[in-house]
């Protein structure tokens, strides 16, 4: 490297600093983890596959036979892992294969997002929603705005304390 290159790259960095800005939070792409129903949501997520409907790959997804057995010590698990965001896809609410899932599922959510709290993780980095078999649509829209959500607040600042 020439010492004139050396001296740009300096100069670079510097503005980067006192702008506050950075090259890797302006290249920043989020790790989101997905906990997706086998019956409705997973099968909506196929469905835009097979429609050839594009989604961000940065979305990892687990599939669970019901969004009910998603016990939160999977995301807190998740986010100590380096997961910049959760997702939980279940059935619409009277659509659960397994009659109560889904609404088991939503109590979990609500005390699932009161402990992220208490934990100083923002609330948007972890979602609910409902997607059906017949929803490859709306499942590429929930996934764009998660990983858009997402983007926009950063890095995950984890505690220790997870």
């Amino acid at each position: 490297m020439s010492q004139a290159s050396g001296v740009k790259r300096q100069s670079e960095e510097k503005n980067f600093v006192e702008s506050g800005l950075s090259p890797i939070a302006d290249n920043f792409e989020p790790k989101i983890i997905g906990f997706l129903c086998n019956w409705c949501s997973y099968a909506g997520a196929d469905k835009a596959g097979a429609s050839q409907n594009p989604y961000p790959p940065n979305v990892n997804v687990i599939k669970v036979m019901c969004s009910g057995r998603i016990d939160p010590q999977f995301v807190m698990k998740a986010f100590e892992n380096g997961a910049d965001g959760v997702i939980i896809l279940a059935c619409h609410p009277g659509d659960c294969h397994y009659k109560e899932g889904n609404y088991r599922a939503v109590q979990r959510y609500r005390m699932l997002i009161r402990l992220l709290k208490q934990m100083g993780i923002e609330e948007d980095r972890c979602r609910f929603d409902y997607v059906s078999a017949g929803e490859g649509d709306k499942f590429v829209r929930v996934i764009t705005d998660m990983v858009e959500t997402v983007r926009g607040l950063g890095p995950i600042k984890i505690v220790q304390a997870i």
